[in-house]
């Protein structure tokens, strides 16, 4: 039974947030380690047979999703259902007898339709032959002085005049304001998706992000320029007013960019936004969309989650990875602090940021981290989070304007900021190079992401008090801090699928090992063969070692020298041994109004 059985309806959610106060004081504590790890690994496992000989393959947990919750049979819900193969109308007949409507069909997806359909019938209709899964249409949320210094990308304009120009950025949020000077005639096309009938964004979450991507620092001067200030973007609106969305706007959206990819040269995708794990990712509707933008060719970036903080499972943080980002073939971003600085010396973890592994499929998450936390990027005056954080604006005499001048930028908080420097940085490698593959992208940044961490570092709220201890380890980090230089300055290119490999927990000796190649296969969609590109040369090399407690190779050793480690073995064994800490787990709370951290 899928260890999320009984929860309530999911929300997708902009992974960012927002007071300017919160953790404004030195930050991350000096709580224990844990091998909460294992603790997350036995939760990131728990309920489809996660053992130390490794994964048992990733199945569809059974045709109705675990978190339905029935209540009145008569009520109208709306699903999302898988089929085998593309329904004939004799199968569409059958669910029409239960009472179903058709809300949507998708041009890339025909073997996945949107039904409204009376509760008690979602069994029945789910029992019906040639379906394969039905779940609920989930609710989704979302979740730059400095970051495009601190990642390198102003090197790549000033140096090498790489802006991304000629890539066409696909944007799923709340909408972008397409006459904000700093992104001057490069909105190619706007769609919305929510129903709203409008494209502007009302929420204040897309333009921010756009402007991370892209925007020019018209506004300032130059000063707060994204990270990629040619890019072609399009603005394609999934989340309405107050951030909410749901899998079928999403999965819309992913289908009209890929019908859109030829005439728009669309090579990335950003989602800042996520929601709860609830099943496999080879069941889970949303997975399998962003699989299909990868397939056709579209580098998809997502953003981690802000679960970084969340102990309701005892994990302390671990197996807190949000969907999509839990898919193996898309780029999973967690959020750095860049203190102040344009240097990455002093950079830290930002303490809310989510991490691995990801719950069921135990894959090793984020697949790097970037600049997060304090980002100011694009202000839409008016728009919902203007209105309720307006202290997060951003003096305009900071930038060189007067001080009554139109306020035009705004800080924001959250892994929804780091996704977009990725995102950004996959545009300049593609204008670079067009020919780089999904794979080969994912691998050179991973490749060439900075390695250099504390071991730890802590956080204190100020509002509560509480303290919050990081450590650099995989989950927490992934392959490293994001350094555009890097990348453009490398000619690796990776020749094979870089899949996120899966992490597999023996308890016996407190050691990680991980496991691709032909010794896991994935459902119906993916086989993992020879061509896997996380060998010895690739990205992690035999000795690539992170602080004192992990080596990331062939094996993944926890450091016996390390007290905190080990004082938490048993939280760590959790992960990968027992959903029983799950039970109440509230998926509200990977999704708190996170501050930001000094």
């Amino acid at each position: 039974m899928s260890p999320w059985a009984g929860l309530p309806g999911l929300q997708i959610k902009p992974l960012n947030v927002g007071a300017p106060g919160a953790f404004q004081l030195g930050e991350e504590h000096n709580m224990k380690r844990t091998l909460y790890l294992a603790l997350a690994l036995s939760v990131a496992g728990c309920g489809f047979g996660q053992t130390k000989a490794g994964p048992v393959k990733g199945s569809i947990p059974g045709p109705t999703a675990p978190d339905f919750n029935v209540t009145n049979p008569l009520t109208p819900v709306k699903v999302v259902v898988q089929f085998s193969a593309s329904p004939n109308a004799s199968l569409l007949s059958a669910f029409t007898g239960k009472g179903a409507t058709i809300n949507k069909k998708f041009s890339h997806f025909p073997k996945v339709q949107v039904f409204t359909v009376p509760a008690g019938m979602v069994n029945l209709i789910a029992k019906l032959p040639g379906v394969k899964y039905v779940s609920p249409d989930r609710s989704v949320k979302p979740r730059l002085d400095l970051t495009a210094a601190t990642v390198g990308s102003n090197y790549a304009v000033s140096q090498y005049n790489l802006t991304g120009q000629g890539i066409g950025v696909a944007v799923l949020d709340s909408g972008i304001d397409s006459t904000n000077a700093d992104l001057a005639g490069r909105v190619v096309y706007s769609e919305d998706f929510t129903g709203e009938g409008t494209t502007a964004d009302r929420f204040g979450h897309g333009t921010h992000v756009a402007g991370i991507i892209g925007g020019s620092g018209a506004n300032s001067g130059g000063l707060y320029r994204g990270i990629a200030p040619g890019v072609n973007l399009l603005n394609l609106r999934v989340l309405d007013e107050n951030g909410n969305g749901t899998d079928s706007a999403i999965i819309a959206a992913i289908d009209r960019a890929i019908s859109l990819q030829s005439t728009y040269n669309i090579r990335v995708l950003n989602l800042s936004l996520g929601r709860p794990i609830y099943e496999t990712f080879v069941a889970d509707p949303l997975c399998q969309a962003v699989e299909a933008a990868y397939q056709a060719g579209i580098v998809v970036v997502v953003a981690a989650g802000n679960g970084g903080r969340d102990n309701s499972a005892g994990t302390d943080g671990y197996a807190t990875i949000e969907a999509p980002a839990n898919d193996p073939f898309v780029i999973t971003v967690g959020a750095m602090k860049t203190e102040g600085t344009p240097t990455k010396a002093d950079d830290l973890i930002a303490s809310y940021s989510s991490k691995g592994p990801t719950v069921v499929d135990s894959f090793v998450k984020p697949d790097l981290v970037a600049p997060g936390n304090l980002i100011k990027s694009l202000r839409v005056p008016g728009s919902t989070l203007d209105l309720e954080y307006p202290g997060n604006q951003v003096n305009p005499t900071l930038y060189g304007a007067p001080a009554n001048a139109p306020v035009a930028y705004m800080t924001m908080n959250g892994t929804s900021m780091a996704t977009p420097s990725v995102s950004g940085a996959a545009a300049i490698l593609l204008q670079q190079n067009a020919a780089m593959t999904p794979d080969q992208v994912k691998a050179r940044l991973m490749l060439t992401a900075s390695k250099s961490f504390p071991t730890s570092s802590i956080a204190t709220d100020p509002d509560t008090g509480i303290q919050y201890t990081d450590f650099y380890d995989i989950f927490s980090v992934g392959a490293g801090y994001l350094d555009v230089l890097a990348a453009i300055n490398s000619t690796a290119l990776a020749d094979g699928t870089a899949a996120s490999p899966v992490a597999v927990y023996d308890s016996t000796s407190n050691t990680f090992s991980l496991v691709n190649a032909n010794q896991i296969v994935w459902g119906d969609q993916i086989v993992w063969g020879d061509q896997i590109v996380w060998g010895d040369q690739i990205v992690w090399g035999d000795q690539i070692v992170w602080g004192d407690q992990i080596v990331w190779g062939d094996q993944l050793v926890l450091s016996s020298s390390v007290p905190a480690a080990q004082s938490n073995t048993t939280a760590f064994h959790t992960i990968w041994a027992s959903s029983s800490s799950w039970a109440n787990f509230n998926p509200g709370s990977l999704s708190t109004n996170m501050k930001g951290e000094k």
